[in-house]
């Protein structure tokens, strides 16, 4: 069985309720590909078409039917619940990591041999309720309520995880298509940090807070104009790779911290004079 390319998701800055739509937790891990032949091999595939097979040994034995190919998320669980995105990279990057993972389906792509990528999304809700009846572990069902996108944002907040998924309810599945009718709506965080450098090469800013600790390096939403503030600044120190200037302060908004103690996906949000 090949390779089927995931839909993927269109961001919405606020959560919003609607009849039309269904509610889901956006879990922090690894987009999962899960395809069984017809010969009852099982092929376990990432986003960007890579093939990890071999990652995951404790996945080859679920009990899901030759010709079926599963939409989900690969993580690994703290000892809140929580979905731990340090603790999936580590188990997926070393091969002596052997922490426990959970695949958390959340659509079907294909069942016994065919596409039903036309159905409606609660057509294909009911089918993976089928074939995932009961859940365990290792295999499980992302649940799902229809409307109330805004309280259920207000209690992902509350509980500190990633943030929502709004899909349309007659939705299809586009492959390898990044569709307005599937909507993510994540919890930053936000926090005042200082610019201290950045690096001569490839694009990044070099982060440090009020005392001076290093908080990481921002690659991502910095818009055009917003960089020449930063490259004409005075550069009080080089080395061959990057270049240190008088700190300037700004807002990033991120995803969460680091168990390091670093700002995870910090992005540029505002200047702070």
């Amino acid at each position: 069985m090949t390779f089927i390319s995931p839909m993927l998701l269109h961001k919405s800055d606020q959560p919003f309720d609607s009849a039309d739509y269904i509610t889901e937790l956006k879990l922090d891990g690894i987009r999962l590909i899960y395809s069984v032949d017809d010969a009852g091999k099982v092929r376990l595939y990432s986003r960007h078409n890579n093939e990890i097979t071999a990652k995951f040994p404790e996945l080859h034995s679920l009990d899901i039917p030759s010709g079926t190919t599963l939409d989900g998320e690969l993580i690994v669980s703290d000892n809140d619940g929580k979905p731990d995105f340090e603790a999936v990279m580590s188990r997926f990057m070393s091969r002596k990591d052997k922490t426990p993972v959970s695949f958390v389906a959340f659509d079907v792509i294909q069942r016994e041999g065919k596409r039903v990528t036309n159905l409606p999304l609660l057509d294909r809700k009911k089918l993976l309720a089928d074939l995932v009846p009961t859940d365990s572990a290792l295999l499980s069902k992302v649940q799902f309520v229809e409307g109330h996108g805004t309280a259920y944002y207000d209690a992902v907040c509350d509980q500190s995880l990633e943030g929502i998924v709004l899909k349309r309810k007659d939705s299809r599945y586009q492959v390898g298509k990044r569709s307005t009718n599937w909507l993510k709506v994540i919890n930053y965080q936000y926090a005042e940090v200082f610019v201290t450098g950045y690096r001569k090469k490839d694009f990044g800013w070099l982060l440090a807070d009020k005392d001076g600790r290093y908080m990481g390096v921002m690659e991502l939403g910095v818009p055009s104009k917003e960089k020449v503030r930063i490259y004409r600044g005075a550069i009080i120190k080089e080395t061959e790779d990057f270049a240190h200037i008088d700190p300037m302060e700004i807002r990033v908004k991120f995803r969460n911290y680091t168990k390091a103690g670093l700002l995870r996906l910090p992005s540029f949000y505002s200047w702070c004079d």
